[in-house]
C-alpha cells in the first residue's frame, strides 16, 4: 500500500476534524521528546507515540527485547520511574484563545503531567483519553512539558497492599509465565505482566498522540454514528452523537447529510458549558435503496459518507465527515423446541450467520511497533482463510482505529471484549470511576464500526468465580459476587446500554447468556453446552477424536499449541538453543507442561523424529507440533462444530460459532496461534482456509460406520453428492471411487449425505484394510467440485502399512500469474510442508496430503523475490521424512 492510499484510509476511517482556521488551532506534540530515568543516569531521545522499552532499544541502550532471555534481563526497566519531556513554543495566536486543552489520547499508565513546573493533571488508566485545561499555564517563548511515569509494577503492588480488607485474586501469575504480580490493580494491558503465550513487558510511555487544542467557543472532540432501523416502517436512520467542549452556553445550527442517499437535516440546538454529548437522528429518505454491510462471505461492505457541519452565528465552527454503514445485528437466545436450553446465534440483517474465526491478541508487546502493514497482513490473512469474525480478547488493548476500519472494509465481524481477563477486580470508588470513563470513551470511539457486533464485559471472569479458580472460601463468595455485579452489571453494562443500544451486551465470555442473568449473573456452570458460548481446552485425550469435544451452542475459544517455524525462531536464538530440551525452549514455553503435552499428543499418532543430526531433529520436532497437536486437532474440532450447526442430539448441538484460540502471536514462542510472529502462516492457518470454506465435506466414524456431511454457508439450497476415493498408502494409483446420490443441502445447514460401514467400504474396494488404505473425498453439484478436498485416515499414521519415503522433488518456475512450485512424489505423502525460510509470503496450499505423482502450488510473495531466491530457500518435508 503506497503512502497516499494509506493516508486516505486513515482519514476515511478516523473521521478527520476539519478545524475552522479562525475558531480552533491544533498543535501536535508528538515527535521527538527526551526520556530519562528517576536518577537521571539514563537520558536519551525518544519518539512519541512510543514507550520506554522501544526507545532504549532504538538508541542502543539495550538489545533486541525479544532476543533469547531478554524479557528477564530487562525487567529492571519496569521497576524504574521514567520521565518524558519536551520543549515547545506556543504561538501568540494559540495562547490568545479562550480555552487551551492539553490532550493525550493514550498514556501508559500512571503519571503526573507537569507544564512549566506546575502539575496540571494525572493519569491512571492506559485506555482513557485525558484532557487538561492549560491556558493559564502557557507562557510566551519556550514551554516545558513533562510526563512523569511511576513504575507500573510498584504501583500495582502498592494498590494491592492498600486493599487490606480482603484479597483480590490472583495475586501473581503462575511461575511458568515468569511475570509480575497484581496486574488486576492497574488499568493497563493485562497481558503486559505476562500470559501463557507471551512475555512480561510492563510498558510505560505515551502510546498515542499528544496535542494542544485551542478554541474560543467550542471544540468537537468526538463524532460517532450508528444506524437505526425501524422494522415496522422499514425506515433507516442514523443516530449521530457529538461530544463537544463549549466554553459557555452556545446556540448552534447542526447540519447532517448523507449525500449519496439524498438525505439532509438541520437542527437548532444549544450546547451547554463544559464537555457534553448531544444526539441527533438523521432520517434516511431513500431507505429502500440503502445497501447493507455484510460479513465476509455473505455480501459486500458498502459505506456512505456522513457529513456534519456546525455553525455558530452563521459561521462554520467545525466540519467533519466519517463513514457510515447500514446493518442490523441480533443475538438470538430463544427456547429450543423439544429440548432444554436456549439457542445462541447472531443474525445480521435478518440472516442467521455461522461465525467462523479466531481470537485476536495484541500484535506486539509494544504498541508503537504495530505498523499499519502488520494489521493489514494479519487481517487479510484472516479473510484469506475464510474467516468472518475475530474476538478482540479482554486481556490486551482496545485496538487502534485502523484495526476496526480494516475489519469494516474486509467484512470481519468483531466480538469486542472489555479489558478485564482471568481475575477478580477491586471495586473502590476511584477504580470504578476510572473504569466508567474508560467504558464511555471506548464505546463512543468504537460504536460507529459495523464490524463490532457484540460487547462482552470480560474474559472468563464469570467462569473463574463460578468454578472457583481462586479457591475462595464459601463464606466469602457472596462478597466477590457482589463485586462482580457491581463492576460488570451495575456499571459497565449500564453504561454500554446507555451509549449504544444497537448491539447486544454479554457480561462475560464464556457465559450462559440469558440463563446466567436468571442465576444472578454468575451461572452455576458457565460452560453448560445448552446455553451461551463456551471455552474448551483439553490436552491429554486424543484430540483427533470428535467425541472429546462439547456439542455446544457456540464455542468462542478452543485450541492446541504448536511451535513456530525455525526461520521465525532463529533470529532470537543461538545454536545452543536449537534443541527441544534446551533452556531456551523451556523458557519460551509459558504453559505448564506445554512442551511435553505436544509430544504426548504426537506420540499417539506419529513416530517421533529421530534424526541423528540434532538440529534436524529439532526442526523436525517443530514441524510435528504444527501437524498433530495443532493443525489436525483444531481441524477435527472445528469440523465437528460446523457439522453440528443443524443437529440436535440429547438437547445438545445447534452450534453456530467456532472461534479457535488464537489468530496471531505476540513474540517468537510456542502458542495456540495459527500465524507466527512476523506473519508467516502455520500449518493450522492453511488448514483453516479449508475447514472454514463456505461449502465443506466432513467425515467421521461412529459405531463402525463412515459418515460424510455436507456443510453449507451458502444463501441458497444446493444439491450435492459426496465423491469418495480410496487410496493405498503403498501406491499412488487410487484403489476405487464411490459416489453418493445427490441430495439437497438447504442454505445454512449441515446434512448427512454418505454413510457406509467402514468394513464394507474397505472390503468392497478389494484389497484394503484399515492400516493399508485411506480416503480423500469432496462434494460435487451439477457443475463440478464444490469446496475443498478432505481426507480421512482409518488408522493412526504411525500404524499405516506401506507408507514410504516419497522422495519429493520440487521445481520453482514463474509465469505471468506469479511463482509456482511443481512437486513430484514417488509415494503417498501426508502433511507435505513447503518452507521458503525468511522470504515473506504464503502458498496457495500447504501441509496437504499428496496422493498424486504431481502437484503444483502457487507462492504469493509479499515482497519482491525471484525464482533463484525461492529455489535456494525452498525446503520440502512430509511426515515420513522425519523418522
Amino acid at each position: 500500500m503506497n503512502i497516499c492510499v494509506l493516508l486516505f484510509v486513515l482519514w476515511s476511517f478516523r473521521g478527520v476534524l476539519l478545524d475552522s482556521l479562525t475558531r480552533q488551532q491544533t498543535f501536535i506534540l508528538s515527535g521527538k521528546w527526551t526520556l530519562s530515568n528517576a536518577n537521571a543516569s539514563v537520558s536519551l531521545a525518544a519518539e512519541v507515540p512510543g514507550c520506554v522499552h522501544t526507545a532504549l532499544q532504538k538508541q542502543g541502550y539495550i538489545q533486541d527485547l525479544y532476543f533469547r532471555f531478554n524479557d528477564l534481563s530487562y525487567r529492571w526497566i519496569a521497576y524504574d520511574n521514567w520521565t518524558y519531556s519536551t520543549i515547545f513554543t506556543a504561538s501568540a495566536e494559540l495562547r490568545a484563545k479562550e480555552k487551551v486543552l492539553l490532550i493525550f489520547d493514550g498514556v501508559d499508565t500512571v503519571s503526573s503531567i507537569w507544564l512549566n513546573g506546575v502539575e496540571v493533571g494525572s493519569t491512571d488508566n492506559m485506555f482513557r483519553r485525558y484532557d487538561f485545561s492549560v491556558g493559564d499555564s502557557l507562557k510566551d517563548g519556550e514551554n516545558e512539558l513533562e510526563v512523569r511515569f511511576e513504575s507500573p509494577v510498584l504501583y500495582a503492588s502498592q494498590r494491592y497492599k492498600a486493599h487490606s480488607a480482603y484479597r483480590v485474586p490472583p495475586e501473581c501469575p503462575p511461575e511458568v509465565q515468569k511475570g509480575e504480580c497484581h496486574v488486576n490493580f492497574i488499568r493497563k494491558e493485562q497481558r503486559s505482566f505476562s500470559w501463557d503465550w507471551g512475555p512480561s513487558f510492563p510498558t510505560m510511555g505515551l502510546w498515542k498522540e499528544a496535542r494542544l487544542v485551542a478554541f474560543d467557543d467550542l471544540h468537537l472532540s468526538q463524532l460517532s454514528s450508528v444506524p437505526l432501523y425501524d422494522a415496522n416502517s422499514s425506515q433507516w436512520g442514523v443516530q449521530v452523537d457529538l461530544i463537544l467542549d463549549a466554553r459557555q452556553a452556545t446556540p448552534a445550527l447542526i447540519v447532517l447529510s448523507v449525500p449519496e442517499l439524498h438525505s439532509q437535516q438541520s437542527f437548532q440546538t444549544r450546547f451547554l458549558p463544559g464537555k457534553t454529548k448531544t444526539t441527533f437522528t438523521l432520517n434516511i429518505k431513500a431507505s429502500s435503496s440503502v445497501r447493507l454491510w455484510w460479513p465476509n462471505g455473505h455480501g459486500d461492505q458498502p459505506s456512505y459518507r456522513l457529513a456534519v457541519t456546525g455553525f455558530l452565528d452563521g459561521i462554520v465552527a467545525f466540519k467533519t465527515q466519517s463513514k457510515v454503514y447500514f446493518r442490523t445485528v441480533e443475538l438470538i437466545q430463544d427456547p429450543v423446541f423439544g429440548s432444554p436450553g436456549l439457542s445462541f446465534y447472531f443474525r445480521i440483517n435478518g440472516k442467521s450467520i455461522f461465525l467462523k474465526g479466531s481470537n485476536w491478541i495484541p500484535a506486539h508487546s509494544f504498541q508503537d511497533q504495530v505498523a499499519p502493514a502488520v494489521l493489514w497482513n494479519l487481517l487479510q490473512s484472516a479473510v484469506d482463510a475464510n474467516m468472518n469474525v475475530l474476538r478482540v480478547w479482554g486481556g490486551g488493548v482496545y485496538e487502534q482505529d485502523l484495526f476496526y476500519g480494516i475489519c469494516d472494509e474486509l467484512g470481519i465481524m468483531v466480538w469486542q471484549d472489555f479489558m478485564f481477563a482471568c481475575a477478580m477486580y477491586p471495586t473502590e470508588r476511584d477504580f470504578i470511576e476510572t473504569v466508567r470513563e474508560e467504558i464511555v470513551q471506548q464505546v463512543q470511539r468504537l460504536k460507529s464500526h459495523p464490524s463490532i457486533i457484540v460487547w462482552s464485559g470480560n474474559n472468563e471472569n464469570e467462569a473463574a468465580l463460578a468454578t472457583d479458580w481462586f479457591h475462595i472460601p464459601a463464606s466469602q463468595k457472596p462478597l466477590y459476587l457482589k463485586d462482580y455485579v457491581t463492576l460488570y452489571v451495575d456499571n459497565i453494562k449500564r453504561i454500554v446500554e446507555e451509549e449504544d443500544r444497537t448491539r447486544p451486551f454479554l457480561v462475560s465470555s464464556p457465559t450462559n447468556g440469558a440463563e446466567s442473568e436468571q442465576e444472578g449473573w454468575v451461572a452455576s456452570n458457565p460452560y453448560d453446552p445448552l446455553y451461551g458460548d463456551t471455552h474448551f481446552y483439553s490436552y491429554l485425550p486424543d484430540c483427533w477424536d470428535w467425541r472429546t469435544f462439547p456439542r455446544a451452542r457456540f464455542v468462542s475459544e478452543y485450541g492446541f499449541q504448536s511451535w513456530p517455524s525455525f526461520s521465525t525462531l532463529r533470529p532470537v536464538s543461538v545454536k545452543e538453543d536449537w534443541s527441544y530440551s534446551s533452556r531456551f525452549t523451556s523458557h519460551r514455553q509459558h504453559h505448564e507442561n506445554g512442551n511435553q503435552q505436544m509430544l504426548q499428543q504426537a506420540a499417539l499418532h506419529f513416530t517421533l523424529p529421530d534424526s541423528s543430526d540434532p538440529i534436524q531433529r529439532y526442526t523436525d520436532t517443530l514441524y510435528i507440533t504444527q501437524v498433530v497437536m495443532q493443525a489436525q486437532c483444531v481441524k477435527a474440532q472445528t469440523e465437528f462444530y460446523r457439522r453440528s450447526r443443524t443437529e440436535l442430539i440429547d438437547g445438545e448441538g445447534l452450534t453456530m460459532g467456532a472461534l479457535y484460540w488464537q489468530l496471531n502471536d505476540i513474540w517468537q514462542a510456542p502458542s495456540w496461534a495459527s500465524i507466527e510472529f512476523g506473519g508467516k502462516w502455520k500449518m493450522l492457518h492453511y488448514f483453516a482456509h479449508d475447514f472454514f470454506a463456505a461449502v465443506l465435506p466432513v467425515a467421521f466414524e461412529d459405531k463402525g460406520a463412515l459418515h460424510i456431511y455436507a456443510v453449507s454457508d451458502l444463501s441458497r439450497d444446493t444439491a450435492l453428492a459426496a465423491v469418495v476415493t480410496v487410496h493405498s498408502w503403498a501406491d499412488l494409483d487410487s484403489v476405487c471411487t464411490l459416489k453418493s446420490d445427490r441430495r439437497v443441502v438447504p442454505a445454512g445447514s449441515a446434512v448427512a449425505i454418505f454413510q457406509q460401514p467402514v468394513s464394507a467400504l474397505l472390503t468392497g474396494c478389494g484389497r484394503c484394510t484399515r492400516f493399508s488404505c485411506l480416503i480423500t473425498f469432496h462434494l460435487e453439484d451439477g457443475n463440478g467440485q464444490q469446496g475443498p478436498t478432505n481426507h480421512h485416515f482409518f488408522s493412526k499414521p504411525k500404524e499405516a502399512q506401506g507408507l514410504q519415503r516419497p522422495n519429493i522433488t520440487a521445481k520453482v518456475h514463474e509465469d505471468e500469474t506469479g511463482y509456482h512450485v511443481t512437486l513430484h512424489a514417488a509415494a503417498a505423502a501426508p502433511f507435505v510442508w513447503l518452507d521458503v525460510g525468511d522470504i515473506p509470503g504464503r502458498f496457495s496450499s500447504n501441509g496437504f496430503l499428496m496422493v498424486s505423482r504431481n502437484r503444483t502450488v502457487t507462492f504469493h510473495a509479499w515482497l519482491p523475490t525471484s525464482v533463484a531466491e525461492l529455489a535456494q530457500s525452498l525446503s520440502v518435508r512430509s511426515l515420513r521424512d522425519v523418522y
